[in-house]
């Protein structure tokens, strides 16, 4: 069977389209043109609407078992701990993942590579796009795997192959922004030292992060490699920074098992389509790494396309919908690389002020802070990914009090369930809460969605859904369509308009 889709690049962002395209049934090849799956750990936190993401393919509870819960930050100045914020379950009752988990990119990818391989899927290594052309009814692209050349047709190119990507490269889009000077270190280490939950280093010469790994004694660590001049920075190895981890943090190494210094770039390239080719992840946009959000952003990505592709390819629906992704999309990758640029312009300014104020006033005051419930589900929405929304989408339509379309829709648990259970279907269905006109009901039961109904309960009215609402879910979990006074034709015309075959 001819692939639908040819996905660039196996990295996490690859992998989840993959995923996705794999529940729908739709021939795909996946290529990448390193020789295997990376070894380092690299990207290290898997958010909470990540998890809620892969836990529609059965992902989720595997990556939290190989993983760990980071349930706590302690900050320290200069050797001295300052704050402490303890967030466990700091998203109780907002998602089936109330936590941050901290899970190595090389496992999470093996996770993913061996359901695909459990679905007879492999991914291609030692596989490069040399280039595409577009054609009247798709893509021809030329592949080498280092001995020879190979052309095969798709009906979609999807290029998941990071900030170097060639798929971007050969769509003609820049990719704006800029690098920043200071360089840093990261580095996978086994040591005795205690290190309990995540911990922040801050002093007059910088900051470090050392969270833990895996087993107990494996500890990530991040910082700036301290001295001048950045040319002999980038070639750091870890005994330039050793004397700088042991002052600051404490941490003695006894066995380093991967290090690597980079500099940070904050870039997005100004498209994210050009007709049947798509960039996703870091070929589109990068940003620095505050608040872990880079690879959970490219999941998001993928997750977004795959289905809107598959619905196209089986011919549910018009292919407008794939102007979508990009209007979605975009907004938020701006967004992001906005504030994490600011959040990491205040992590590394070097200004006296600035440091005063980080190193004796920010810990005691993001931890008294934190201890407030408001204040601690703000963070979890923000930092967790549940609050990205697409109201101004093509795809979304009505408002029902504080909850509109294009959001996530808001998890609310029943008994020993809750309402995400239909999303595991990752399919378009409705969902009423409460009760409903014999018109809309009518309605409802001519559709060809599924129909789940729900009990008002106060849990349902504490998450913003009115009483009577009725809801059209995306196979995303983000609502199309919203409804609380019977508002039948919304919803008719919504199948009109998009749905070919329902």
């Amino acid at each position: 069977m001819q692939s639908k889709v040819l996905i660039v690049g196996a990295g996490p962002t690859g992998l989840a389209m993959a995923v996705g395209l794999e529940r729908k049934g739709i021939p795909f090849r996946i290529i990448d043109k390193a020789g295997g799956p990376g070894e380092e750990s690299r990207a290290m936190v898997v958010h909470a609407r990540t998890l809620e993401l892969y836990d529609q393919h059965g992902l989720a509870g595997e990556m939290i078992e190989k993983g760990i819960i980071a349930d706590s930050v302690a900050i320290f100045n200069d050797g001295s701990r300052r704050g402490k914020i303890n967030f466990g379950n700091i998203g109780k009752g907002l998602s089936r993942f109330p936590f941050v988990l901290s899970l190595p990119q090389d496992v999470h990818e093996r996770i993913v590579i061996c359901y695909l391989q459990r679905k007879n899927i492999e991914v291609e290594w030692n596989r490069e796009l040399i280039y595409y052309e577009e054609t009247e009814g798709g893509i021809k692209a030329v592949i080498s795997d280092g001995d020879g050349l190979e052309t095969l047709e798709a009906g979609f190119l999807c290029g998941c192959d990071g900030p170097g990507s060639s798929v971007r490269k050969q769509m003609g889009y820049d990719f704006p922004g800029g690098t920043y000077e200071e360089v840093f270190f990261v580095a996978d280490v086994m040591s005795d030292s205690r290190a309990c939950g995540v911990q922040v280093h801050m002093s007059k010469e910088g900051f470090a992060l050392v969270l833990p790994v895996r087993t107990s004694g494996s500890l990530r660590i991040i910082g700036l490699v301290p001295g001048q001049p950045v040319q002999s920075k980038e070639n750091a190895r870890y005994k330039d920074v050793s004397d700088y981890v042991e002052n600051h943090t404490g941490i003695e190494a006894e066995t380093v098992n991967w290090f690597s210094t980079y500099k940070v770039h904050h870039r997005i390239s100004e498209h994210f389509r050009k007709g049947r080719v798509f960039i996703a992840g870091d070929a589109a946009h990068i940003h620095s790494p505050a608040g872990g959000q880079g690879m959970n952003t490219g999941i998001g990505d993928a997750m977004n396309l795959s289905w809107k592709l598959a619905k196209v390819i089986e011919g549910k629906m018009d292919a407008e919908i794939l102007a979508s992704y990009e209007e979605e999309r975009i907004p938020f990758a701006r967004l992001l690389v906005r504030t994490t640029d600011q959040v990491f312009k205040g992590m590394i300014a070097d200004k006296p002020v600035s440091d005063a104020l980080r190193s004796l006033f920010m810990p005691a005051l993001v931890s008294g802070l934190a201890r407030l419930g408001a204040v601690r589900r703000a963070m979890f929405r923000l930092v967790s990914q549940i609050h990205i929304e697409y109201e101004d989408s093509m795809l979304s339509r009505g408002r029902a009090g504080k909850v509109k379309s294009g959001d996530r829709l808001p998890w609310v648990k029943y008994g020993d369930s809750d309402n995400y259970a239909p999303l595991e279907g990752a399919e378009f269905h409705y969902q009423i809460y409460g009760q409903t006109s014999a018109e809309m009901r009518r309605f409802l039961q001519k559709s060809s969605f599924e129909l789940y109904e729900f009990n008002l309960t106060a849990a349902v009215k504490k998450a913003g859904i009115n009483k009577n609402t009725v809801m059209l879910i995306r196979p995303d979990g983000h609502i199309a369509v919203i409804s609380d006074d019977n508002n039948v034709e919304r919803f008719f015309e919504y199948e009109k308009i998009f749905m070919n075959a329902s």
